[in-house]
């Protein structure tokens, strides 16, 4: 059977930023189509504004890719705040998304802001919003707080501050995303679609606590890893593959029951 995905990134990030998941992802499910969707504002789509709240960025992302909705349900595979806008979508058009999996996704209402961004990054953040311009120092202090692996990795720093230099994210686009993020409550109740959460324990920039808040509240399965960090397709891919493909199997296993 194939399976359609696709993958959203979280603040401030694009699709490049997924560097070799989506190669990873192919091995592990060679039948399956893949979508790489840039939010507004970044990447490909960084020469537009974004929209100030996670349902106007859900609503520009199913205008965007509308013909391949059109085929049917697809997955969506979200990291971050990425997981916000998959959580909004399969809230309000549960018909369009046949699950769910949420990559150290973190909600207001369930965990507190202080966990939801760690003080650590405050200041790093700030600093981009009011005057820093240089996308070396940028992408070396985003890296450091999103990836335990490759924290100091000279390639990946190099190729991620090439990305910034080459599609550069305003502040306001950054401003936006951010505000939504803030503004955004999830439902009471969970989608109505099968969702996986997925967690990595040495995340140094959203608190492990959140995911596990998450999948308390809704009943959800929850996998942690015990050494990835934020960036958990980064980090640890091959991981991440095999928590997808257990967690498909026991989906079809339940189908047949």
């Amino acid at each position: 059977m194939t399976r359609r995905w696709i993958l959203l990134r979280g603040l401030i990030r694009e699709r490049r930023h997924w560097e070799d998941f989506p190669d990873r992802f192919r091995q592990y499910f060679p039948q399956d189509e893949l979508l790489l969707a840039d939010l507004p504002g970044f990447g490909a789509e960084h020469g537009e504004p974004g929209p100030l709240s996670i349902a106007g960025i859900t609503e520009r992302l199913r205008l965007r890719w509308h013909p391949w909705l059109r085929q049917g349900p697809v997955h969506l595979l979200a990291l971050s705040l990425g997981g916000m806008v998959a959580i909004d979508w399969a809230s309000r058009h549960p018909r369009q998304v046949a699950g769910l999996v949420l990559l150290n996704t973190s909600l207001a209402g369930f965990s507190p802001f202080y966990q939801r961004l760690r003080p650590r990054a405050y200041w790093p953040l700030l600093k981009w919003l009011l005057w820093q311009r240089d996308p070396q120092a940028q992408e070396a202090t985003i890296l450091r707080l999103t990836s335990r692996r490759f924290a100091t990795d000279p390639d990946l720093l190099a190729r991620w501050a090439g990305y910034a230099r080459e599609l550069p994210a305003s502040r306001r686009s950054t401003l936006c995303q951010l505000l939504a993020a803030l503004r955004y409550r999830a439902p009471a109740q969970p989608p109505p679609v099968p969702t996986l959460v997925l967690n990595g324990l040495a995340d140094r920039l959203v608190s492990p606590r959140c995911s596990q808040a998450l999948a308390e509240a809704w009943r959800l399965p929850l996998r942690r890893h015990p050494d990835a960090g934020h960036d958990l397709t980064l980090d640890e891919p091959d991981w991440v593959c095999r928590q997808l493909a257990d967690w498909l199997t026991e989906g079809r296993q339940a189908d047949a029951t």
